[in-house]
């Protein structure tokens, strides 16, 4: 008969997980270091991400409108364009995307109340696509496990403080009156972060205290905070904790559009379906009591699709079958290219050198574009300034 399992026991596996969690952070958070973004463009990719010809480009660099653009000391060779370098071309010539003075930016929340179904893969993977593409984003990472935080090289027992960084000291009564103490510049240009940690985990408490004590409706009070910082970004995304809790209430009142990854298989499925259903009754009755919250659009993107599982196939026809307006074309695939990268706390968009000209990689990459693309054209549906564009496209 085996030993029954007290505290102390659980105490030592505990301490054996943190002994393989610290040597985890230890190599890639190493001491004196932080993440960069080394992506470079040629000036092909370059001219086409900027909407202009190599030859303007050359031109512009040639008469002072642009840089000269940095070369090899030893072989005299361009080395390529940043990030930050195709920016500055774009705000040249005129082809930022931004939205319109006066047009609001879209808050987006992923947002599903289970685990597992690649709420922060998707937030992060949204983030950085856009941010290629030009826009100014904001990441809100309201979840206390702080994965995406993490992703954004930030180790959150460490280099964030609950009383200061997080959205902790904004859901305190008597804190701050708007976010701008949380915002924290990334190495990815176009992308500033609201980090969490574990400390956030309190919020739902406090949340809950000031409910029973207060006569606000304080769960409109993440949406204050982000009309405070709104003006800066054009895209900001919510990534809320996977459970229906003070925080998630929060972020389904602050948001403007949803995001709902749901992987094709029973129990998923089925965990969406009540998420909806809970959420669609939990929305009427926080309506009564601070007012109704309409969506410029409420989507299902089906994630973690294995084409080769015969039940995937079954599932997603009948998803497509309920929600014929509600689920997004796009489909984003299993793909071990995701898991490889986020056990290194990377994207697939940060992959460079061999390991970005593997088939895997590409088709990687296409679900994951493919997916962007359809969320961005939503996003700039919601802004006047670009419809003429859209229609054009033929999009509109």
């Amino acid at each position: 008969m085996n030993p029954p399992i007290d505290l102390d026991a659980l105490d030592h596996m505990s301490d054996r997980a943190s002994t393989v969690i610290e040597r985890l952070r230890d190599r890639v958070y190493a001491p004196g270091t932080h993440k960069s973004l080394d992506l470079r463009f040629n000036v092909k990719t370059a001219a086409t991400m900027v909407g202009r010809s190599e030859k303007l480009i050359r031109d512009a660099e040639a008469d002072g409108r642009l840089p000269e653009p940095e070369k090899d000391p030893d072989t005299n060779r361009r080395t390529g364009y940043s990030l930050a370098d195709v920016n500055g071309m774009r705000a040249t010539f005129g082809t930022l995307p931004h939205r319109a003075e006066g047009e609001d930016p879209l808050v987006l929340a992923v947002q599903n109340f289970k685990g597992g179904v690649g709420k922060s893969t998707l937030v992060c993977h949204l983030a950085q696509y856009l941010a290629l593409k030009g826009y100014r984003v904001c990441i809100v990472d309201c979840d206390s496990q702080a994965s995406t935080t993490s992703i954004f090289g930030l180790n959150p027992d460490i280099d964030v403080d609950e009383d200061e960084d997080t959205l902790y000291p904004f859901f305190r009564a008597g804190g701050p009156s708007d976010l701008a103490y949380a915002l924290r510049a990334t190495y990815w240009p176009g992308i500033a972060l609201i980090p969490a940690n574990l400390g956030l985990y309190d919020a739902e408490y406090e949340f809950a205290a000031r409910m029973a004590r207060e006569d606000s409706f304080v769960l409109d009070r993440l949406r204050s905070g982000i009309e405070s910082i709104k003006d800066r970004f054009d895209v900001i995304l919510m990534d809320p904790p996977p459970a229906l809790g003070m925080i998630s209430l929060s972020v389904l009142r602050a948001a403007d559009a949803l995001l709902i990854p749901a992987p094709p298989n029973n129990i998923d499925f089925g965990s969406t379906a009540h998420f909806l259903k809970m959420m669609s009754a939990t929305l009427e009755q926080l309506a009564e009591a601070g007012g109704a919250r309409d969506y410029a659009f409420v989507k299902i993107l089906a994630t973690k699709m294995n084409d080769q599982k015969s039940a995937h196939q079954a599932i997603k026809r009948m998803m497509d079958a309920v929600f014929p307006e509600e689920m997004m074309q796009a489909v984003l695939k299993d793909s071990a290219e995701i898991d490889n990268a986020t056990a290194n706390l990377k994207t697939v968009y940060e992959i460079t050198g061999p390991g970005a000209r593997t088939e895997t990689h590409k088709r990687c990459r296409a679900y994951l574009d493919a997916v962007g693309r359809e969320v961005e054209t939503l996003i700039r549906k919601t802004w006047p300034s670009h419809h003429k564009d859209l229609t054009l496209e033929g999009l509109l």
